[in-house]
């Protein structure tokens, strides 16, 4: 439990002495405000807000920051106006509390930018601490608390664009409440964690915080898949007092062939080890615990640069480095600003070893990324290198005031800032990066607005790609342009895959919205009907929908498809949601089950009635990837794929393909094809239902007149999936069109 003292003690030392009466200030209007609150845990409110508070004092924030953190929740939870943090506080430190502070009301943005007020008031309590949310609120609570969080986040990241603090204050703010996340219910634990690694976890790393970063991902991992935790943790822990001997020894000899070799004033330490790290290596390496290479790490903290090359060629010259292990973001930082050498040996004892050498400099900014600015701000470069960052994070997010759907906003931060990036040449040998997956459309907005609008094909290294091809690192980008025209509302079909970033998707609903309103009704009512058509739906329920968007009309509704401010997969999932009682499988939500998980309901592929045994040691579980091991006389015991204990098995001809069978379940659905003859067709239809997951049960192919009418018998588990194909077929060459047979 944090207490106040514990917070004065770890403030700052330049904090002077007005600040530190400011900070005790704050805590004592926190403390009335949050009189007799406490939180799940049963500690009192207060603990949570001196937590929070401590926790950004220990990245050494300016006071206002500590300030805020400690009077964050308080215009929230209590009768405390952000009117009167300014009076008490001043302008800055109110418009902190505020940039950070849950909505309380989730107000519906109208397309004519009218903000109209919900008819009741959602309760103010703090989602992560889960006071009781009830039915009588709204009769649809979960998706209303899901939009109330979306808007939240979307708030906060807004916020960013203009003051980065309040994203500080609001990590700080998530990261104590994963450390006290082990009082709630299992359900809302999972929620959370999920949360916290999908968003988060994604943003620390961005902003390049990763003492902040580490500690989330395992909190988060620990909730959403505790045995995998545990199973690494207890790996860990097992040789947890020879492996801290073994550091020792290593720490003492590196430290003796360093300093004969010339390299003075090193502070060599231990790198922790952080077990989300570890099992991802584990899954993307597909190796086993014991051959993941930084089990075993030191840092290495050294004067400056040229220091750093100097140790990284005496390690090795001294021991052989592991070929492809090699690093160097000191030339080429991380897109994030992060800088070191990373490399790994084979040590004296012919066990891998990963070494990280920078400087303390660079120590800072790995810990505490953006944050660092402030404890070197009296030096000017460091300034110019925040500013680089802040404008960075800007470009980033240039889409972010366009986009109104919460979800959608939420969505577009995933792509476009959390991702990974890929650095792409233009001809001219300019640098562009783009996040991970973004295709030559993506490219072509991002070099400029018309050349995206009147893109028609692209050249990769000089050849020519599909629009969907996902761009690499290295590649040089040719974007082939008409002389006029506009967009193809197909990019915004996310079926297709044309488009990833959000800036490129902004950049096109623009250039539609800005065509005539009647054009765009046609066009969205010609693609809704064609869409419900094509799936054997209904559309007597899309008056239904209005409210869901805050719609006075159907014309509303089809000029906000045909400009792409709507979502057809959105509308399509929400027709199903309200579709009267019906015999077709694909519309029936399928609620969760809560019977036990029996081995019954794995099906062997190839082997009927094999005996199945769940594995003890990794305890899968309906919807992760799973495979069978053969053994003697007790039948197929079923494995996680990413088991380690699987990793590890070297006979690999007793491995055999299993699924979840019945947990899964599939429905037959009847699909006709419409095509001009081509050779390759049925090839093409066939590698399109493979990649989709879609089962091929039957299939009758007649021709006529170069006239191709294919009817196929497909599996599917459910509408969205129906969807996916029938558009991937439809945007096959010669295909003129797909659509779902419905007997009559």
């Amino acid at each position: 439990m944090m207490k106040i003292e514990a917070l004065m003690d770890s403030l700052p030392e330049n904090y002077n002495f007005v600040d530190r009466e400011m900070v005790m200030k704050a805590y004592k209007f926190a403390e009335k405000a949050h009189e007799g609150q406490k939180r799940v845990s049963g500690e009192p409110y207060i603990t949570h807000c001196v937590s929070v508070a401590a926790i950004l004092a220990e990245m050494k924030v300016p006071p206002a920051v500590v300030i805020a953190g400690l009077l964050h929740d308080t215009v929230e939870d209590s009768a405390t106006t952000t009117l009167d943090i300014k009076n008490n506080f001043g302008e800055e430190i109110a418009r902190l509390v505020d940039g950070v502070t849950k909505l309380t009301n989730l107000p519906r943005v109208s397309r004519g930018d009218q903000i109209s007020k919900p008819d009741r008031t959602l309760p103010t309590d703090e989602i992560e601490d889960d006071q009781e949310f009830t039915e009588d609120f709204f009769p649809t609570v979960r998706d209303r608390k899901k939009d109330l969080s979306n808007e939240t986040l979307r708030k906060v990241f807004l916020a960013m664009g203009d003051d980065i603090r309040v994203v500080l204050i609001k990590l700080a703010d998530r990261l104590h409440n994963m450390r006290t996340l082990g009082y709630m219910p299992e359900s809302k634990r999972k929620r959370i964690a999920q949360e916290t690694l999908d968003i988060f976890a994604p943003l620390a790393n961005r902003l390049g915080i990763w003492q902040v970063k580490w500690e989330l991902e395992d909190l988060g991992f620990r909730h959403v898949n505790p045995e995998k935790y545990k199973e690494i943790a207890n790996n860990l822990s097992i040789r947890r007092g020879d492996r801290e001997q073994e550091i020792e020894q290593i720490k003492d000899n590196l430290k003796k062939v360093l300093l004969n070799a010339g390299i003075k004033n090193i502070e060599i330490s231990g790198r922790s080890k952080h077990i989300f790290s570890i099992y991802k290596k584990m899954v993307e390496k597909d190796k086993p615990f014991d051959m993941v290479l930084d089990l075993r790490g030191v840092r290495l903290i050294v004067d400056d640069v040229p220091s750093c090359y100097a140790s990284l060629g005496v390690i090795h010259t001294h021991w052989r480095p592991i070929p492809h292990e090699f690093d160097d973001y000191i030339a080429a930082p991380k897109d994030n600003f992060y800088q070191s050498l990373h490399t790994a040996i084979i040590y004296e004892d012919g066990k891998p070893l990963e070494v990280q050498i920078r400087t303390a400099e660079m120590h800072q900014n790995a810990e505490f990324g953006i944050a660092a600015h402030w404890r070197y701000k009296e030096r000017g470069p460091r300034d110019q290198t925040y500013e680089q960052r802040i404008n960075w994070l800007r470009r980033l997010m240039e889409w972010r005031q366009e986009v109104e759907d919460a979800q959608e906003f939420v969505d577009g931060m995933k792509s476009d800032v959390f991702q990974d990036r890929v650095y792409i040449f233009t001809p001219r040998g300019d640098i562009i990066d783009l996040p991970s997956g973004a295709t030559p459309i993506d490219f072509a907005y991002h070099v400029h607005t018309e050349i995206g609008n009147r893109c028609r094909g692209a050249k990769i290294n000089g050849k020519l790609v599909s629009l969907d091809y996902a761009l690499k690192t290295g590649d040089q980008v040719e974007i082939l342009t008409a002389k006029q025209g506009g967009p193809s509302r197909d990019w915004l079909n996310s079926n297709l895959g044309l488009v990833k970033t959000q800036r490129a998707k902004s950049k096109i609903r623009n250039w539609f919205k800005k065509q005539d309103r009647d054009q765009n009704a046609s066009q969205g009512k010609l693609m809704l009907e064609r869409e419900i058509k094509r799936l054997g739906l209904k559309n007597s329920s899309l008056e239904d929908l209005l409210s869901n968007y805050d719609l006075k009309n159907l014309e509303d509704l089809y000029v906000g498809i045909g400009c792409g401010d709507i979502s057809i997969s959105r509308v399509i999932s929400q027709l199903v949601d309200t579709e009267p009682e019906t015999e077709d499988p694909l519309l029936v939500t399928k609620p969760a089950s809560d019977q036990p998980i029996s081995s019954d309901s794995i099906t062997v592929l190839g082997l009927k009635g094999l005996l199945t045994v769940l594995a003890r040691c990794c305890k899968p579980a309906p919807g992760d990837d799973i495979v069978g091991y053969i053994t003697r006389g007790r039948g197929a015991t079923i494995h996680r794929a990413d088991c380690p204990n699987m990793l590890r098995m070297t006979d690999r001809e007793r491995i055999v393909k299993v699924s979840w069978g019945e947990l899964h379940k599939t429905y037959p659905v009847a699909i006709q094809v419409k095509a001009y003859d081509r050779q390759g067709l049925m090839g093409d239809i066939s590698n399109v239902l493979s990649s989709e997951g879609g089962n091929l049960v039957d299939i009758e192919l007649k021709v006529s007149h170069n006239l191709a009418t294919i009817k196929l018998v497909v599996e599917v588990s459910d509408i969205s999936q129906l969807s996916r194909l029938l558009t991937r077929i439809e945007n096959l060459p010669n295909v003129m069109e797909a659509y779902r047979m419905r007997s009559s």
